[in-house]
């Protein structure tokens, strides 16, 4: 008999102290994190409370502070994904509230304050902040939703500032808000120079996405006149101009992937000449533009700023001397890291994460690191957590394909010597997008039950310059099911997972790449699409509208590629689909609305394939509440159960797969 350390369980059956609810007791998201008059504030989403977010401070030597109480919900819903939904100027908190979307302020520096409307009710999102104190205006992007319009109109906004002593809120937008601009199809990083005399900001227009063409602009301002002389400054629509930021004596930086990596540049104010600022070759200064208010640079001074770069998918920090322009590397133990903030007074703060600690938030100040508050407390023993393995594999084109891998780890058990274990493939969305390298329970969900994860940044991924980026252009549905299966049947090569148990899963745009890899290859013998989609088709004439071109780069414009987008999706060739698939999906989705899930589920029960449709009434794109967080990754786990044949250690739920009843509830749903 062979003697060993630990009990002996069959991978996916191992014993876990991580279950579904270590992923959202306790827990918080973190971001948006700003300075004002010296103190911290930071957005805080709370699972627990069904996904409340509410601004937190942290001023030194005081407890942290809830500034809004529950039910207020700081939450902006421009564009679906929102973003920059507050902003703090002299003490005064400016906050879009989630059930109106109207604007609020909030005297944060007075007993029991309360909190009061300066925008009018109407169809209007607010978005993305900027205060010309002097002005007494508050300066925003606004998306107007006309209901005799297909999409809504956006558009630059100034926003009179009520008296301080105002009780009541303000109705008549006419006097509320003035138009600064408009004409454009989007807007975003409406920025005052320090003299407050010049606006600076970004635009695009379809068909392009902020990552693909942008657009900076600078204006002469003025509170009482508005704009005058706009002319674009930078960007010739071949460029990715992001992050438009003011020095503190008035110089205009702006990142741009002009040479192609995302590189920080000084920009000249009367030619739009870019000069840049410590270049890095391989590096990038930026992410793709799917939420406002990313920052990767602030200025600590004049002439310093505090910075984060990737490198091969690693995130670091480091300060620039913008006169000098050199870049000085911060030895630290963070590889995600996001949300750089500063005061330029020397005080900086970032959101960071390592590989065995959850993303927090820290103070930075005089090359000394300190946190302030944790997403989440560690709830698995190191000798769990599984850390990510960066690996390179070929596609079937012979093109580079970057990823992570983890390795299933449990301190307290062994797997049978002659057994390897199942992959789980990890598809993120976008899928202009990329994963990251820090601490996630959720992985760790997986690998400390016996799960191998292979976490892939597929053809199209950001991080790896734009050509890399630009790989996708077209080939959405093609490329990168290529490059996941290649990445599996890597796995699979070097003997580190079982050929015989691989399994998909993926959200939004990766759930589309699950249903494509199932149905377009057999790599795969499951998959788990979280409000994935199934028609293309469908998501071109049915989709919000700062995705509503996004497909014209990914495929082709539609109706005129009306063939490749029936050829790549899944639901018109459900006859070659033969693996099981779990569905997960927000009923108030308006990203990918259910019908896309409904019609593969449909699809998939005429074939007599097992298959387990989960809905959750009140989720839009992304789950948010603890509830649901949990009993959707239980029933991801049983679902994985049932179709590999292994008995997990944990107590799940019945599994609800989807039967004749469940057929004709959904009919009668597409009827009404």
């Amino acid at each position: 008999m062979e003697n060993t350390e630990h009990p002996l369980y069959p991978y996916g059956s191992w014993p876990s102290t991580l279950g579904a609810d270590a992923l959202t007791t306790n827990t918080v998201r973190l971001s948006e994190p700003q300075w004002d008059k010296g103190i911290l504030y930071c957005l805080e989403s709370r699972p627990e409370e069904k996904g409340r977010s509410c601004v937190v401070c942290f001023d030194a030597g005081k407890p942290k502070r809830t500034l809004l109480p529950a039910p207020i919900n700081v939450r902006t819903r421009i564009h679906e994904y929102g973003g920059s939904s507050y902003r703090v100027n002299a003490g005064i908190l400016y906050f879009c509230h989630n059930d109106d979307q109207r604007i609020y302020r909030l005297d944060t520096e007075q007993p029991n304050p309360i909190p009061i409307a300066i925008t009018p009710e109407g169809p209007y999102r607010y978005s993305d902040f900027c205060l010309d104190q002097q002005g007494q205006r508050l300066i925003a992007v606004c998306e107007e939703h006309n209901s005799e319009q297909q999409h809504p109109e956006n558009y630059l906004v100034s926003i009179a500032l009520p008296d301080s002593s105002k009780e009541s809120a303000i109705e008549d937008s006419a006097q509320t808000m003035t138009v600064l601009a408009r004409g454009n199809d989007f807007y975003s990083n409406p920025r005052l120079s320090p003299d407050t005399q010049q606006l600076s900001w970004l635009s695009w227009n379809h068909p392009h996405m902020p990552w693909e063409a942008t657009q900076c602009w600078l204006a002469d301002y003025s509170s009482t006149a508005g704009l005058s002389n706009a002319r674009v400054l930078v960007g010739d629509g071949s460029e990715s101009i992001f992050q438009p930021q003011w020095s503190p004596s008035g110089e205009l930086f702006v990142v741009s992937d002009r040479s192609d990596w995302w590189n920080l540049y000084k920009a000249d104010i009367h030619t739009g000449t870019l000069t840049a600022v410590a270049p890095l070759k391989g590096a990038e200064f930026a992410t793709p533009q799917w939420v406002f208010g990313m920052s990767c640079y602030s200025f600590l001074a004049d002439d310093t700023l505090l910075c984060t770069y990737t490198q091969q998918g690693h995130w670091h920090l480091g300060t620039i001397d913008t006169t000098a322009h050199t870049l000085t590397p911060i030895d630290t133990p963070f590889c995600d890291i996001e949300g750089i903030a500063c005061d330029q007074q020397g005080n900086g703060a970032f959101i960071g994460a390592t590989p065995t600690t959850t993303a927090g938030l820290y103070h930075w100040q005089n090359g000394q690191i300190h946190l302030l508050a944790s997403s989440q407390e560690n709830t698995i023993a190191e000798d769990t957590i599984a850390t990510a393995q960066p690996v390179t594999f070929n596609n079937s084109q012979q093109l580079p394909v970057h990823g992570f891998f983890y390795a299933p780890t449990n301190g307290q058990i062994e797997a049978p010597p002659s057994e390897r274990p199942p992959l789980l493939v990890m598809c993120h969305g976008g899928p202009t997008g990329a994963t990251q390298t820090g601490l996630n329970m959720k992985i760790q969900f997986w690998t400390s039950r016996g799960f191998a994860v292979l976490d892939v940044n597929y053809s199209g991924s950001t991080g790896y310059g734009r050509r890399y980026r630009q790989r996708l252009q077209g080939q959405w549905g093609v490329l990168d099911v290529d490059d996941i299966c290649c990445g599996a049947q890597f796995l699979c090569e070097q003997q580190y997972v079982d050929p015989e148990r691989l399994i998909v899963r993926g959200s939004s745009a990766g759930g589309y790449l699950v249903l494509a890899a199932l149905t377009f290859k057999d790599t795969f013998k499951a998959g788990a699409s979280l409000y994935g989609i199934g028609d293309l088709s469908l998501l071109a004439t049915d989709t919000h509208k700062f995705e509503s071109r996004y497909l014209d780069s990914l495929i082709g414009p539609y109706p005129e590629c009306s063939d490749h987008y029936e050829a790549r999706s899944p639901l018109h060739h459900s006859q070659q689909l033969q693996c099981p698939v779990i569905f997960l999906q927000g009923l108030e989705d308006k990203v990918v609305p259910p019908n896309q899930a409904e019609a593969m589920v449909k699809a998939l029960y005429d074939k007599q394939i097992p298959t387990a449709y989960i809905t959750f009434k009140n989720e839009g794109h992304g789950f948010r509440q603890a509830d649901n967080i949990r009993y959707a990754l239980n029933c991801e786990l049983a679902f994985y159960a049932k179709i590999l044949g292994f008995t997990p250690a944990d107590t799940l739920p019945e599994l609800p797969f989807v039967d004749a009843q469940t057929i004709d509830k959904l009919t009668a749903n597409g009827s009404d």
